[in-house]
C-alpha cells in the first residue's frame, strides 16, 4: 500500500492524479522531496544524533547516593534481656534491646571529571550530525545519478521508439509491395532485420530501466508494484563559463562542507578532550558519608561521619594518558590525509566537469532539430527511391549513435555535475 500519511498534500494529490495504473510521474525535485521524507536509511541515521544528545544528559547526571541498612538483629540474647543491659523500645513496646545501623554515602567526581566527560560527549552529539550529513551526502549522489540514468534511459527509448515507428511504416508498405510483386524479398528482409534490431535494443533498455526503478524505489521507498516515470526537465543543464565556480572557491567549500573532514578534525577535538578526561582521572574521588549506629558501640544513638579517598601510590592511570596522548598525534595526521584527499578529489571532479562542459557546449542547439527533421526527410527519398536500402540504414545507424552521444553528452554533465558537489560537500552547482 502507498504511505499516504507520510507524504504532503502536493503530494498525495500528485499521487492519484496519475493516469496509467501504478505509474507515478515525477519530477527531478519531486523525487528529492520524497526522498528526504520517505528513505528509510536517512529516518534511522537522524535519530544517532538524539542518541548522542541522551548520552551527553547521561554524562552530566550525579551518581546516585548509596542507602545502607544494616547490623539488623531478629532477637535479643539472655545477656540483654538479664536487665543489666536493657535498650528503651523504638515505638511503643517495640524494639526493645533491637540493633540497627544506617548509613548514607555519595561519591563526588574531583579534578572536573563530569564537565570533561561532558564536553567528550559533546564532541559525540557533533560527530552523529556530521555522520548524517555524510549518509545524506553520499545517498544523495546515488539518488541524483539513478534520476539521470533513468532519465537518459527513458529518452534513449524515445529514440529507439521513433526509428522503430519509421522502420514499421516502411515495413509495412514494402510488405503490400511484395504481396503485388514489385519488390524482392531480400528487401523486406533487411527491413526486417532492423526492426528485430532495434526491438532488441528497446528490449535492453526496457530491462536496465527495471534495474534503474527498483534502485530509485529503495531509495524513495515507493510501493514495489510502482512504475516510476520521470520528466525529461533538468536532464540538459543549463550551466554556462560564469555558473562553474573556481578551483579555489571549490577547495575552500570543501575544507568548511565536507562531513568526511569535519569528521577528522572531530577526531582530533575528541582525542584531546579525552587526553583531558584520562588526565582528571588520576584525580582519586571522594566518597562522603554519614552513619546511624543504634546500640552497636558503648552509645545507644551513634551518629558519626566520615569519608574515603583512593591513594594513587601505583595506578595513576598512566596508560589511558598516554594512549589518549597518542590519539591526538593520529588525528592530526589523519585529517591531513582526508584533507589532501578532498583536495584530489575536487580536483579530479573539476577536471571531468570542465570537459564535459566543453564537450557539450560545441554541440549545436540546432543540430538535433535538424537530425529529426533529416529522418523525415530520408524517410521519404526512400519510399520515393530516391535513395536505396543501404543509404537509409546507414543514416538510420548514423541517427542512432548522434543521438545517443547527444544523449550522453547531457548524462555526463549531470554527472559531472553531481560529482563536484559531491566532492566540495556543497550544491554551488544548481
Amino acid at each position: 500500500m502507498k504511505r499516504i500519511p507520510l507524504l504532503s498534500t502536493a503530494l498525495i494529490f500528485l499521487w492519484f492524479s496519475t493516469t496509467a495504473q501504478d505509474t507515478l510521474t515525477l519530477s527531478r525535485g519531486q523525487c528529492e522531496a520524497i526522498f528526504l521524507r520517505e528513505n528509510l536509511s536517512l529516518i534511522a541515521g537522524r535519530l544517532n544524533i538524539p542518541m548522542a544528545e541522551a548520552e551527553v544528559k547521561q554524562a552530566s547526571l550525579w551518581p546516585n547516593p548509596q542507602f545502607t541498612l544494616d547490623e539488623i538483629n531478629l532477637w535479643a540474647t539472655r545477656h540483654q534481656t538479664g536487665g543489666e543491659e536493657v535498650s528503651p523500645p523504638i515505638i511503643g513496646n517495640w524494639g526493645r534491646n533491637q540493633q540497627y545501623a544506617v548509613s548514607l554515602e555519595q561519591l563526588i567526581y574531583t579534578a572536573g571529571k563530569r564537565k570533561k566527560l561532558m564536553a567528550l560527549q559533546g564532541v559525540g552529539v557533533e560527530k552523529a550530525q556530521q555522520y548524517f550529513n555524510d549518509l545524506l551526502r553520499n545517498l544523495k549522489l546515488e539518488l541524483r545519478r539513478q534520476i539521470t540514468e533513468l532519465q537518459y534511459l527513458q529518452l534513449s527509448e524515445q529514440t529507439f521508439q521513433t526509428q522503430l515507428q519509421s522502420v514499421n511504416d516502411l515495413l509495412s508498405v514494402y510488405e503490400r509491395q511484395l504481396e503485388k510483386g514489385n519488390i524482392a524479398a531480400t528487401q523486406v528482409t533487411r527491413l526486417q532485420s532492423k526492426q528485430f534490431e532495434l526491438q532488441k535494443e528497446l528490449h535492453e533498455l526496457k530491462q536496465q530501466n527495471n534495474e534503474i526503478q527498483k534502485e530509485l524505489k529503495q531509495l524513495l521507498h515507493l510501493p514495489p508494484q510502482t512504475f516510476l516515470k520521470l520528466g525529461s526537465e533538468q536532464f540538459e543543464r543549463a550551466l554556462t563559463d560564469e555558473t562553474i565556480p573556481t578551483y579555489q572557491a571549490l577547495v575552500s567549500k570543501a575544507s568548511t562542507n565536507r562531513p568526511d573532514y569535519q569528521l577528522a578534525l572531530l577526531e582530533k577535538s575528541y582525542s584531546e578532550k579525552s587526553y583531558s578526561y584520562e588526565k582528571a582521572l588520576r584525580t582519586p574521588d571522594i566518597t562522603v558519608n554519614g552513619r546511624y549506629d543504634r546500640n552497636g558501640s558503648t552509645m545507644l544513638n551513634f551518629v558519626g561521619f566520615g569519608a574515603s579517598i583512593d591513594l594513587p601510590l601505583f595506578n595513576k592511570n598512566q596508560g589511558n594518558i598516554r594512549k589518549a596522548e597518542l590519539g591526538i598525534q593520529q588525528a592530526k595526521i589523519l585529517s591531513q590525509q582526508v584533507l589532501h584527499n578532498v583536495e584530489t578529489e575536487v580536483a579530479a571532479s573539476y577536471k571531468s566537469l570542465l570537459n564535459a562542459h566543453a564537450f557539450q557546449k560545441g554541440i549545436d542547439p540546432r543540430y538535433l532539430q535538424r537530425l529529426d527533421q533529416s529522418l523525415d526527410a530520408h524517410t521519404r527519398n526512400f519510399l520515393s527511391k530516391n535513395i536505396n536500402m543501404l543509404e537509409y540504414l546507414d543514416f538510420l545507424e548514423s541517427y542512432q549513435q548522434n543521438k545517443l552521444s547527444i544523449l550522453d553528452a547531457s548524462r555526463d554533465l549531470n554527472n559531472a555535475v553531481e560529482e563536484v558537489n559531491y566532492a566540495s560537500g556543497t550544491e554551488l552547482i544548481p
